[in-house]
């Protein structure tokens, strides 16, 4: 999965749509959202599985998103790219700086596939949304990919470390979604030193195995009350 690091002009970027204005992609902002395409892992319950694939025309293109955040300055406090998997493409750090350039804060919603990558976006962002789907030895049972796990795992850690405003976000997919799994889990990512910890209702979204529908979240459940007490920050989001 060890992939080039070279960076290509912004207009290169590869686009699947925007959000104009958003006042939950990025906590305490208005935003607007860059969907990118592309993504390395299959997680057969993914809410845009049609950015997945990196082909397409870009839609907006990357000069016409400029267009308009020039138009919403003074109205949008950030941008986030999100996706699909933005630290797929190598046109993103040159978006980034685009963005910042004008004023614009950065938000980044990431799987953490390339830790290489996020590295070097670490001065580019100043807010991460990270999503960590299971443990690490159980990674390939969501995303498809040997190996995805060490390298999600290995960018919270790089995350954590350099003390980026980070939101560590769970979406269990059915059959990983039982109170004892989602015990281990949480008290994992606590004592990694998450403090801030979202676990998000799945969708049920395409063909998802024989394991079954998802099980329905509440914040009467023990180990979601158990989970919540062990973060700084929990949130717990509805479908």
């Amino acid at each position: 999965m060890a992939m080039t690091v070279s960076v290509e002009n912004a207009d290169q970027l590869r686009i699947g749509g925007l959000t104009p204005l958003t006042s939950v992609d990025y906590p305490g902002e208005l935003a607007a959202v860059v969907y990118c395409r592309g993504c390395p892992w299959r997680c057969p319950y993914c809410h845009n599985a049609d950015l997945q694939k990196p082909d397409g025309p870009s839609e907006p293109t990357w000069p016409e998103v400029l267009s308009f955040l020039e138009c919403r300055r003074g109205l949008l406090d950030a941008v986030v790219f999100s996706g699909g998997e933005p630290t797929a493409q190598r046109a993103l750090p040159a978006a980034m700086a685009e963005v910042r350039a004008p004023g614009f804060k950065v938000g980044l919603h990431t799987g953490g596939p390339y830790p290489e990558r996020l590295a070097q976006l670490l001065p580019l962002v100043d807010w991460v949304g990270l999503d960590i789907k299971a443990l690490p030895e159980d990674y390939p049972r969501v995303t498809g990919v040997p190996g995805s796990g060490e390298r999600a795992w290995q960018s919270l850690r790089l995350l954590l470390d350099a003390r980026v405003d980070l939101e560590v976000r769970t979406t269990p997919m059915p059959g990983m979604d039982d109170p004892a799994y989602l015990d281990r889990l949480s008290e994992r990512l606590a004592k990694a030193g998450v403090g801030c910890w979202a676990l998000q209702q799945c969708r049920e979204v395409g063909e998802i195995d024989s394991s079954g529908r998802p099980r329905r979240l509440a914040e009467s459940d023990p180990d979601v009350l158990n989970a919540a007490r062990r973060f700084d920050r929990f949130l717990l989001r509805a479908a």
